[in-house]
Order: structure tokens, then C-alpha cells, then sequence
């Protein structure tokens, strides 16, 4: 009897032990599979960083040169006015069509622009028209800006002098009958006198034109220098 009671109890150890064994390799085998996921895991972050870093060296620059007379076409984003404006004073507008070189686009429709107030002069008394002239200063590509030099692009107010011939010449006729049938010869004389400085008066008040640029008007600008720029390949 204490025989038998004997060979259960090591049954039951030797029973404890191999349980206990079996465990031990599937511990160790799930920290393995996580150990072996977490490698994956690294190896494909360094995997992608190294691709990233290959693509972004792939994307590289290249500089391009636009050659001289190029013509860059714009859309003025503000009025522009002689009475208004100065020599000097900057404006924005902005490109209406690309600038394409040997086929490729080089600089984009939509990229923004610099000018500048070339002259500016209000119109003056009786003969002096207005004057009003531009020019480009930079252009952004991609972030960057580049200085670039145009031709100048100007208009002028209409002379008045005919208009003001007809107004000064009118007064003085006025006048002369005024006065032809206040007094006679004399009064004639008088009043052409009088009526020529009515006239110029008249004028003055009226003859003053400026000239002026409105905003979305449309100009066509061309490179007086060749300028490079750097674009994506």
C-alpha cells in the first residue's frame, strides 16, 4: 500500500515537472516572435528612411536660363495713377501666361510679380500732358525670388493744346460781341480782352487729364537681361 501511494506521488512530480518544462519554450518562443517584430518593424522605418532620403536627392534643381527679350505678360493687381503715384513706388501684379523655354514651363501663369513706378507726372495747366510709366522688378519661383530687369512701359495724356485753342479762341469771340454791342469799336476791344482771359480760365479748370493704369490691366513686358532660375527637375 505505502508502495503504491509511493509510485503515484512521483507520477504526479514527474507530471509537474514536464508541465512546467512545456511551458518554459513557449515563453521563450512568444518574447522571441516579439523581439522578431520589432526587427521587421525597425528595419522597414530604416528602410523607408533611406528611400525618402534617395527620392529627395533624385529631386533635384536645375538651373535654367531665360534669355533676353523673353516676354513676361502681367496682370496689374492695383491702379496706378499719375496723380497718384510716384517715381519709385513698388506694385504687385501678376503672371497672366507662363514663361516657357525650349518647351518646358519655367516659371508658371499665377506666379507672383514686382514692379516699380518708373515717372510719374500729373497733368498740368493748359499744355502739360500726364505721364505714367512702369517696369518689372522681381518674380517668385517656388518660394524664391529673383531680381529681373524689363523695359519700360509708359503712356501719356493727350495733349490739349488744340482743345485748349478752341476754348481760349471761343472766349475772346464771346467777349468781342459782348462788347461790340456794349461800345462799339472800343468796347470791342475790351471785351476780347476780357474774354480771352475767360476763356483761358475756362481751360485750366477743365484741360487737367490724367492718365492711369487700372487694376486687371493687361501689359507685356520683355527681359532687357537674361536672368536664371532654378526649377525642379
Amino acid at each position: 500500500m505505502n508502495r503504491s501511494l509511493t509510485v503515484i506521488a512521483a507520477a504526479l512530480l514527474w507530471a509537474a515537472l514536464g508541465a512546467g518544462c512545456n511551458q518554459g519554450p513557449a515563453s521563450d518562443t512568444t518574447a522571441d516572435s516579439n523581439t522578431s517584430q520589432d526587427s521587421h518593424a525597425k528595419a522597414g522605418t530604416a528602410k523607408g528612411s533611406k528611400e525618402g532620403g534617395f527620392a529627395s536627392w533624385f529631386e533635384s534643381s536645375k538651373d535654367i536660363t531665360i534669355p533676353q527679350g523673353t516676354s513676361f505678360e502681367v496682370t496689374v493687381d492695383e491702379t496706378l495713377a499719375s496723380n497718384r503715384n510716384s517715381a519709385g513706388d513698388s506694385f504687385q501684379a501678376t503672371l497672366a501666361q507662363p514663361v516657357v523655354v525650349d518647351g518646358q514651363t519655367i516659371i508658371p501663369a499665377g506666379a507672383p510679380v514686382t514692379g516699380h513706378v518708373v515717372d510719374a507726372k500729373d497733368a498740368g495747366r493748359l499744355h502739360v500732358p500726364a505721364r505714367l510709366s512702369v517696369a518689372l522688378n522681381s518674380v517668385e519661383v517656388e518660394g524664391k525670388t529673383y531680381d529681373i530687369e524689363t523695359n519700360t512701359i509708359g503712356e501719356t495724356g493727350r495733349n490739349h493744346n488744340k482743345r485748349n485753342a478752341g476754348f481760349i479762341g471761343g472766349g475772346a469771340a464771346g467777349g468781342a460781341l459782348i462788347g461790340g454791342l456794349a461800345g462799339g469799336g472800343k468796347g470791342a476791344l475790351i471785351g476780347t480782352l476780357l474774354g480771352a482771359g475767360a476763356g483761358t480760365a475756362g481751360a485750366a479748370a477743365t484741360g487737367k487729364k490724367d492718365t492711369s493704369l487700372p487694376a486687371e490691366t493687361r501689359l507685356r513686358f520683355q527681359l532687357t537681361r537674361t536672368v536664371t532660375v532654378s526649377v525642379k527637375r
